[in-house]
């Protein structure tokens, strides 16, 4: 093996586009990349999206992007569709093939070495970042041909073994979603605001925020923590504890909702709060705290109905922000069903989400 640059084998690309006269239907921002991850399957559709001048670089099938902020949330990977980015994602390909194989740049970009390299090498002070030029630097071993192809058929391989699993979760999640319309679609439907009462998140200053938790700090959940059903705890700030008023404390039980976005795909997601210790909230959230009747867990799983996804497309208000109104939410027309059918469908999706985490522990071990 010999020692190379980045620079000396890959190439950015820089194909310029209108996002207003293209005639690509799909883009991909920050929130369509998957921490970690070989590929980029995620993205949205152009047409009717917010995103702004800085979409204006195409890419194409077989493309690596890698995303040039936040270098410690490891965003980088192959598409297989054409579409376009922001100037914050790198296209990158290989300069010859004959030396390095495309299929094999996600590997070198989701090395260890890599992310240790890009996190030495980060500019910036709240949000990090590296040039292009950074990355041109970073100096790795390269493999022969004939063991990029190797490596490239195996490990390739054991990520659709991966994809497989991860789509059995899906289709687990897809089983509950049936379910909830089996047993509540006929249910009387009654307005959400009277069973909830709505907290709104607050907008911190600069100087109340650190990237470290201490005794004098409180976790800050923001909108990008709400992903799917889950919270996530990656890209993680933290707030001073005598800036958060009592009622922005978040309970077990809680749902913690995404108000504000510029997706429109994004904006009222929602899901349940259940960890130890001290969380509180940002702006673009809202806090959704249940008052009995209707228990948080089957809001949460009528959250994340399609019925309720379409309806708050069709709500959500603003320009280049996508905004959930108080009464927005308040309005909502929800099933009204009897206490027990809501234990029922609740076990259900206990036992579910127990497999759910057996598979996920499958993954754990045997494939990352």
């Amino acid at each position: 093996m010999s020692k190379v640059c980045i620079g000396n084998v890959i190439q950015r690309i820089k194909n310029k586009v209108n996002k207003d006269e293209t005639d690509l239907e799909y883009y991909v921002g920050g929130e369509h990349f998957d921490s970690g991850e070989i590929a980029v399957t995620r993205f949205g559709k152009i047409a009717g999206s917010t995103i702004g001048p800085a979409f204006n670089t195409c890419f194409g099938k077989g493309d690596v992007l890698l995303m040039s902020r936040n270098p410690h949330l490891r965003k980088a990977g192959m598409v297989d569709f054409d579409g376009i980015c922001s100037d914050v994602s790198y296209i990158c390909r290989t300069r010859d093939e004959s030396i390095l194989l495309q299929e094999f740049i996600p590997f070198i970009y989701q090395s260890d070495a890599f992310w240790e390299f890009a996190e030495a090498n980060k500019r910036g002070s709240t949000n990090f970042f590296l040039n292009w030029s950074d990355f041109e630097r970073y100096e790795f071993e390269l493999p022969s041909l004939a063991k990029q192809k190797e490596l490239v058929e195996v490990l390739w391989a054991a990520y659709r073994t991966k994809k497989s699993y991860q789509n059995l979760i899906k289709s687990t999640d897809e089983l509950v979603k049936s379910q909830f319309i089996e047993m509540f679609e006929k249910c009387d439907r009654v307005a959400l605001g009277g069973y909830i009462e709505q907290v709104r998140g607050v907008s911190y200053k600069p100087s109340d925020l650190s990237l470290e938790l201490d005794a004098s700090h409180i976790t800050l959940l923001r909108a990008n923590n709400i992903d799917g059903q889950k919270i996530i705890f990656d890209d993680l700030q933290f707030v001073s504890r005598d800036k958060v008023m009592p009622q922005q404390i978040i309970k077990k039980g809680d749902i913690l909702l995404c108000g504000s976005s510029g997706s429109l795909e994004h904006v009222g997601k929602a899901a349940i709060f259940n960890e130890n210790g001290e969380f509180t909230f940002g702006a673009f959230c809202k806090l959704i705290r249940t008052t009995g009747e209707l228990k948080p867990q089957f809001i949460a799983a009528f959250m994340n109905s399609k019925e309720y996804r379409d309806k708050i497309k069709e709500i959500a208000c603003g320009t280049n922000i996508n905004n959930l109104r108080n009464e927005h939410i308040d309005d909502l027309m929800i099933p009204y069903p009897e206490a027990d059918a809501q234990e029922a469908f609740i076990a259900f999706k206990v036992q579910s989400d127990k497999s759910k985490l057996i598979l996920s522990h499958f993954l754990d071990r045997k494939l990352r």
